[in-house]
């Protein structure tokens, strides 16, 4: 599987609107991998994982043909993965297609928010829960719980396809031993894991810093869900972490856990 990074940045981005901070002053005047936008991927060019206000620019940005899409994945309802007014513009009278050329997969919480701003719309959604596997396509997929928000059903997905395996984990916090015990037995040759809080430790449970990010990867490691070959990507990173991108690769480089960046694209 081909998996491309479209946004790699949390919800305010870097450099985040009205921010002053050091890690967004520093990104307006290098540039390059320093600049993120919001979170979200494209697995072989079909399957899309969230869809955050910065989607049209990613489209733009790496050329992208959304006909191409034949899935949509959300992992939870928070504007920065599911700007749900964005659907519209798949649709007549913005496009001249009569339905959504792509199905949407997402918790109760997200088609409830689909449903109630597109009743009776000519959309394909899919209600998802958590460690319910469904197929699509080629494509065997496992949502897993996320410890993200306490009020639904935060996921993350496991996606298989001829024998490898990617697990996408953003905005997941330290999963309860609930998820880590589905995880074991099973191996992934690739994992994309966020890295919220950087250098910058907080007492939110919904996000990693590195340190949880190191242990909860040591930990896959140990229990064998990762192996040597495994490659382990971050993203979801804010300008509050207060660390730039070689800031973070000096911190996470030594524990094999390479930093991502708005368009890497990698083999999982």
């Amino acid at each position: 599987m081909v998996v491309r990074l479209l946004g790699t940045g949390a919800a305010d981005g870097i450099p985040a609107f009205l921010s002053n901070t050091r890690v967004s002053q520093f990104a307006r005047q290098h540039g390059g991998k320093d600049m993120r936008t919001r979170s979200a991927a494209l697995v072989d060019g079909s399957l899309k994982i969230d869809l955050p206000p910065d989607t049209l620019a990613h489209i733009h940005r790496d050329q992208l043909d959304v006909r191409d899409w034949t899935a949509l994945l959300i992992t939870h309802s928070h504007a920065d993965h599911f700007a749900v007014e964005e659907l519209q513009y798949g649709m007549f009278p913005f496009s001249n297609l009569e339905y959504l050329c792509f199905s949407v997969y997402g918790n109760a919480t997200v088609c409830a928010m689909a449903r109630e701003r597109y009743p009776n719309w000519p959309i394909d959604l899919v209600e998802t829960r958590s460690f319910q596997g469904f197929t699509h396509g080629p494509y065997a997929i496992t949502p897993i719980r996320a410890q993200h928000v306490p009020e639904e059903d935060s996921l993350n997905f496991l996606i298989e396809r001829d024998g490898r395996t990617l697990l996408y984990a953003t905005d997941t916090g330290v999963w309860d031993e609930e998820t880590f015990e589905f995880l074991s037995g099973r191996v992934a040759h690739a994992l994309v894991i966020e890295c919220t809080e950087g250098g910058a430790a907080t007492s939110y449970e919904g996000h990693l810093d590195i340190g949880d990010c190191v242990r909860v990867v040591e930990r896959l490691r140990g229990m064998g869900f990762l192996g040597d070959d495994s490659r382990v990507v971050t993203t979801h990173h804010s300008h509050n972490g207060e660390c730039t991108h070689a800031e973070l690769e000096s911190l996470l480089n030594p524990h094999g856990i390479e930093v991502g960046f708005d368009g890497m694209e990698f083999e999982a």
